[in-house]
């Protein structure tokens, strides 16, 4: 990165976050920190208007905000393509929003770089982003969740899960203070603090029910990092598999998202997967057909046969 680049990002750093310090750029441009020093001073010499305080940091004075800048084609594309995703996978105001961000990032460029923009997006394909036939539940829950969140309100909901213990319910009424939205695989997840099991959990918003935002207010835990958050792993049970060697590609181009090693030999095709419960591979390992073998555990091989007698009986 060039001085003249370097200044700008670091005046757009500034501009995102109240307090920087000069460590804290050098690490993110990858510079010294008395270089640090000497951009901060050129930025101020131009007329930036920058302060500093020993030990804190630098900052912008309120109320100076850097002019449009323009774009790249690069940058273009990955913002245009970004609110091509946005309109896909979110609720109705955020498409609509979705289309106006990309109206205004249209206007700022360049009848060059515009036309470029517009060559390389048509090139480019989100396909399948989501489930269109189950989209409409998910996307009503998810706008009001997103409301809830915005509002620091709890919400109550009805949900349904398979569960593995026969003595609870398999359909619940849930309370919860909703403290984030996760995209997995194609599919919403609230993570929330639930008020019956006393702790965060997760919920496929498909699940939801009935969902309602409540007057009751909440707080999320200043210590709570979204961006951080990691479940605990409790995928204890261990399932080896064998697949023939000419789909080996096709299993490993699947992703899917429970295989933890795979070993390629002259005999197929071995994956290790770790999953919960059997039943979460079930279907998966079942839509492979006569092409995959379960090395173990041998209940889950006793399983698959009984799964295949009562197909064969059907047919």
């Amino acid at each position: 990165m060039n001085k003249t680049d370097r200044l700008l990002a670091i005046v757009l750093e500034l501009q995102v976050r109240q307090v920087v310090r000069a460590e804290d750029l050098a690490a993110r441009f990858e510079t010294s920190v008395r270089t640090i020093y000497r951009d901060i001073q050129a930025l101020s010499e131009a007329g930036v208007p920058i302060t500093g305080t020993t030990g804190t940091g630098y900052s912008l004075m309120d109320g100076y905000f850097l002019p449009p800048i323009s774009f790249t084609i690069e940058e273009a594309v990955t913002l245009l393509v970004g609110t091509d995703f946005i309109e896909q996978r979110f609720d109705d105001d955020y498409r609509d929003r979705a289309q106006s961000a990309r109206r205004k990032i249209e206007v700022t460029l360049s009848d060059r770089v515009r036309s470029e923009t517009s060559r390389i997006r048509k090139s480019l394909r989100l396909l399948d982003p989501g489930k269109q036939a189950g989209l409409s539940n998910e996307r009503e829950n998810f706008n009001k969740i997103r409301r809830a969140i915005s509002d620091g309100r709890k919400i109550r909901f009805h949900y349904s899960k398979k569960m593995t213990d026969s003595t609870e319910s398999r359909h619940s009424e849930r309370t919860a203070a909703p403290y984030g939205l996760v995209l997995v695989e194609g599919s919403w997840m609230l993570i929330a603090q639930c008020d019956l099991r006393q702790d965060i959990r997760h919920f496929r918003l498909s699940r939801m029910a009935e969902l309602i935002e409540l007057e009751e207010r909440f707080e999320r835990p200043a210590q709570f990092d979204l961006g951080k958050y990691s479940p605990l792993d409790d995928r204890h049970l261990r399932v080896c598999l064998r697949f023939d060697y000419d789909i080996a590609d096709k299993v490993k181009e699947s992703n899917y998202p429970y295989i933890e090693e795979v070993k390629e030999h002259q005999d197929g095709l071995d994956v290790v997967l770790r999953v919960r419960r059997p039943d979460e591979l079930l279907q998966w390992v079942l839509g492979w057909g006569a092409n995959v073998i379960v090395l173990e555990p041998e209940s889950f091989r006793d399983r698959i046969r009984e799964e295949a007698r009562k197909i064969l009986e059907r047919y």
